[in-house]
């Protein structure tokens, strides 16, 4: 079995509401889980960026289903590649809103503080990420 990432990012639509980051996150998990999907979920209120890692059948299976989700707009991959290890293999869906101790890392890896994961390139979404992961340990 072929292991592989996906990164993505989209808008809310008119669609999303206050509540639906926490029916996204509850059901991603849960989905996830049953297909040993791994992955990290960035949001601002009006951006999403996700990493998924996992078989490509169930990476495809769950990107396919973001793409037919109203809750997402002008949804975009930003990069798609075999690995041969998961990187975020403890969660089956974390999460990391954008917050003052994430501007920070946003600059480092991007031309802003801002999180705008529209002008960042795929290795930048995945190392961006890939620093989040670590601030959380070292909170």
């Amino acid at each position: 079995m072929f292991l592989v990432r996906l990164i993505y990012t989209s808008k809310t639509s008119h669609n999303f509401g206050p509540e639906d980051i926490e029916n996204i996150l509850e059901k991603a998990r849960i989905n996830n889980q049953k297909k040993n999907v791994t992955g990290l979920l960035c949001f601002n209120n009006k951006f999403f960026l996700q990493c998924l890692e996992g078989s490509r059948q169930a990476v495809n299976d769950t990107y396919h289903h973001i793409l037919n989700d109203d809750r997402h707009s002008n949804i975009i991959m930003l990069n798609y590649t075999e690995i041969i290890v998961r990187e975020f293999e403890q969660w089956s869906m974390g999460y990391m809103p954008q917050s003052s101790m994430t501007s920070p890392i946003t600059l480092k890896h991007s031309g802003t503080p801002n999180f705008a994961p529209y002008e960042m390139s795929g290795e930048s979404a995945h190392c961006l990420m890939l620093a989040l992961k670590e601030s959380i340990r070292t909170c």
